[in-house]
């Protein structure tokens, strides 16, 4: 079985029992969230289509922790103008275990 849920503008495909990187959540470690914008669902028999979303379908899922990307370096410079400018960013994620899908 699996599903096709938005988390925060991402579309993802889930099972459940996987462990998937979104977007960081403000949700706390150790709590359970729950995702309600599913757009597909499908098991061995049969496979269910929403128009956008399905209604009564949820995704629940368990915090297990942030963690932050590498560090993406931003440099620019324009020659013989003496302009150099050098900038950092390392974006946020929120690690979390599919438990159930329905």
């Amino acid at each position: 079985m699996f599903a096709v849920v938005n988390i925060a503008g991402q579309q993802l495909k889930v099972s459940p029992g996987e462990r998937v990187f979104v977007p960081k959540l403000t949700a706390a470690v150790g709590s359970t969230v729950k995702f309600d914008r599913v757009l597909l669902m499908a098991d061995e028999t049969n496979v269910q289509v929403g128009n956008p979303f399905l209604k009564n379908k949820s995704i629940a899922a368990k915090v297990l922790g942030t963690i932050k990307d590498d560090k993406v370096t931003v440099f620019k410079k324009k020659r013989r103008k003496g302009y150099r400018l050098q900038r950092g960013h390392r974006q946020q994620y929120t690690e979390i275990e599919i438990t159930t899908i329905g």
